[in-house]
């Protein structure tokens, strides 16, 4: 389990479980899911990255990466959100978010490695399509992020980000074809059992849970993976939805999301104008 020391000492005085997170941050939408599925208490430390809580210098002595979530447990500090929640079900086993057959929790893992693999894509196509709606940050404040946050991934497509007013377009293409590659790959998986690692809910259907969230919010077309629909539906039945995702995206952000697609869409730009999803299903590129 990969524990970070922080350079904010008083963590380590910590009790309980203490977690920073953002509404909308996907990350830290996995962890709140967990949480909520084992009916924890937790103190939350709300980070808001539209306003650039990531980027303080208090922040970042907790995670010099400027990323969220970040959980401290009795003193003990992780920041990347598939250990956390790794780690919370190993700690709080029950309800059991993990198979006991070996080969399942082959699957489980398989599927949380793939669903942190797809981070990046569903980083890139949430900024084009949704977050454009938030406000774009100044020049000093883009520098003052470069020269403050160890990220250099992240710093690179902040850059990117802001410095233009669409994303390259080869860049959404590939995101939107790898995204729907995977969604292929998860409705052939979903053939064979009700959720993604046998007939119960595992860790491998809370790293997916924001993404098909995230896609529905993007009205990127789920309808052309069945068995993936139907399985997002019973993920909202889950309090790990409800809880860790539902609850805390706050109303006016809906809206703002919304308005921004409607307008975005008026213009003809939408991510459904990009890659596979510009043909019907089952034609090729």
């Amino acid at each position: 389990m990969p524990i970070v020391e922080p350079k904010d000492q008083s963590l380590r005085k910590l009790r309980g479980l203490h977690l920073w997170h953002s509404d909308m941050s996907s990350c830290s939408q996995r962890v709140r899911a967990v949480l909520a599925e084992k009916d924890r208490d937790w103190e939350s430390h709300p980070v808001s990255i539209p306003r650039g809580d990531n980027t303080t210098p208090e922040y970042l002595a907790i995670n010099p990466k400027g990323l969220v979530p970040a959980l401290v447990h009795d003193g003990v500090l992780m920041t990347e959100s598939m250990d956390i929640i790794d780690y919370l079900d190993r700690i709080y086993p029950k309800p059991a978010l993990r198979p006991e057959d070996p080969e399942l929790v082959r699957r489980m893992k398989h599927w949380m490695s793939v669903a942190d693999e797809a981070q990046f894509d569903l980083k890139v196509l949430s900024h084009e399509f949704l977050f454009r709606a938030s406000r774009k940050i100044s020049a000093a404040d883009l520098e003052n992020f470069e020269n403050n946050v160890e990220n250099a991934v992240l710093v690179g497509f902040v850059r990117a980000y802001h410095e233009n007013e669409r994303l390259p377009e080869d860049m959404v293409t590939s995101s939107v074809n790898r995204t729907d590659a995977w969604f292929v790959e998860l409705d052939e998986a979903l053939e064979q059992s009700t959720w993604l690692a046998g007939e119960a809910p595992s860790l491998a259907d809370i790293a997916w849970m924001p993404n098909a969230h995230r896609m529905e919010l993007m009205d990127w077309p789920l309808d052309r993976y069945g068995n993936l629909e139907a399985w997002y539906g019973r993920v909202k039945s889950l309090a790990g939805y409800r809880s860790g995702i539902a609850q805390w995206e706050p109303p006016a952000v809906r809206e703002m999301l919304t308005a921004h697609l409607r307008s975005r869409q008026e213009e003809g730009y939408h991510v459904r104008n990009f890659g596979v999803l510009a043909k019907p299903a089952g034609v090729a590129l």
